[in-house]
């Protein structure tokens, strides 16, 4: 997988996340986002697109070095609580692969390898 596939794969994921917390705590009818969600959406895109650790990481939660500024991952960490276990219903082949993939991160570290 290309830099850029794994990019596109982690925004769609986190835009997922983002969209569901937004339609069950902010009771937003349409299909887009509130401004709060907006920007965190914005934000997050910007921070993957800026990441220098792409060819490494698996997940912004696995990454050595955290980007996000303080407010700003109180907000996405607040996303990921609620919509993480939600995933299963609403996107259920993102939710299997982020485990699997969880799985094999864990098993590399255990190892002493690289996360890839």
């Amino acid at each position: 997988m290309t830099d850029e596939e794994k990019r596109e794969r982690e925004q769609n994921v986190v835009a997922k996340m983002i969209g569901l917390y937004c339609k069950k705590n902010h009771k937003n009818k349409r299909k887009e986002l509130c401004r709060e969600c907006k920007e965190l959406l914005e934000y997050a895109n910007l921070r993957s697109q800026k990441c220098p650790h792409i060819k490494e990481k698996t997940f912004c939660s696995a990454c050595k070095t955290h980007c996000y500024s303080p407010q700003m991952r109180e907000k996405i960490r607040k996303v990921m609580r609620f919509s993480g276990p939600r995933m299963i219903f609403y996107h259920p082949v993102l939710a299997l692969w982020h485990v699997v993939v969880t799985i094999q991160q864990k098993k590399q570290q255990k190892r002493g390898k690289v996360n890839v």
